[in-house]
């Protein structure tokens, strides 16, 4: 058993100092992994290493005892299209950078100004005219209201498969209280549905997925014009 032990304590310690990192030597290379896919394409590898190039913190021929990880992490991270940054050293003069692009919930269109992608956590990220298949909010909105009340609603789309496929787009506008109200406007049928205000959105949609169920399927999709769900326990339709 102390033999087993000793083994362990050794191969531990040996995978320790060989994935040391010699702060002696130049940085040879560098590994740079940016995460790819089709809900996160605003950024691309060449695009990351002009960003430490233009800082002049990009590694290759340094030493690695000047190399900066931490800085190389604050730099990448003030990008608006970068969400999360790791930077390490590893053996033989290696550095890897692993990079997180932002991931947008919902693409917002307000009246009047340049439109922009809002991630998850409510950050807004610049348009960068990008082909992806998002909800997308126009009207009355200002930042605030995008990055809470469509922030979290729009991630909320994205999760839920049958409100992702069947929403499409989202009007937001002003009512006689100065609140802002919501119209959304479905890819299947030609009514208009009435949220109004954001507040309990969860519950509205779960009515509003109950009438589909029992009354649509019996009705058909162009019966109605609007279907108002503002408020509690009511549904009330507007026939064409």
């Amino acid at each position: 058993m102390l033999l087993a032990i000793g083994l362990v304590v050794y191969v531990v310690c040996a995978s320790l100092f060989l994935s040391r990192p010699d702060e002696g030597e130049k940085c040879q290379a560098v590994e740079l992994i940016v995460e790819q896919g089709a809900d996160s394409p605003f950024m691309d590898k060449e695009e990351v290493e002009t960003i430490l190039k233009n800082a002049r913190i990009y590694p290759t021929g340094m030493l690695m005892k000047d190399v900066n990880t931490k800085k190389i992490e604050e730099t990448l991270r003030k990008n608006e299209f970068i969400a999360e940054a790791e930077c390490y050293k590893s053996a033989n003069g290696k550095l890897c950078i692993n990079v997180k692009q932002r991931i947008p919930v919902i693409y917002v269109s307000p009246d009047e100004k340049d439109g922009y992608f809002v991630d998850a956590k409510g950050k807004i990220i610049p348009n960068r005219n990008c082909t992806m298949d998002l909800v997308v909010a126009s009207g009355n909105i200002d930042n605030k209201y995008a990055s809470t009340k469509l922030a979290e609603f729009g991630c909320y789309l994205q999760k839920n498969e049958f409100w992702n496929r069947q929403i499409e787009q989202i009007y937001v506008t002003k009512n006689k209280k100065g609140e802002r109200v919501v119209e959304l406007i479905p890819r299947v049928g030609e009514q208009i549905v009435y949220l109004g205000p954001l507040d309990d959105f969860e519950s509205k949609l779960r009515r509003l997925r109950l009438f589909y169920t029992k009354a649509i399927d019996a009705v058909g999709w162009e019966k109605y014009a609007r279907v108002n769900l503002e408020y509690d326990n009511q549904i009330i339709c507007t026939k064409r």
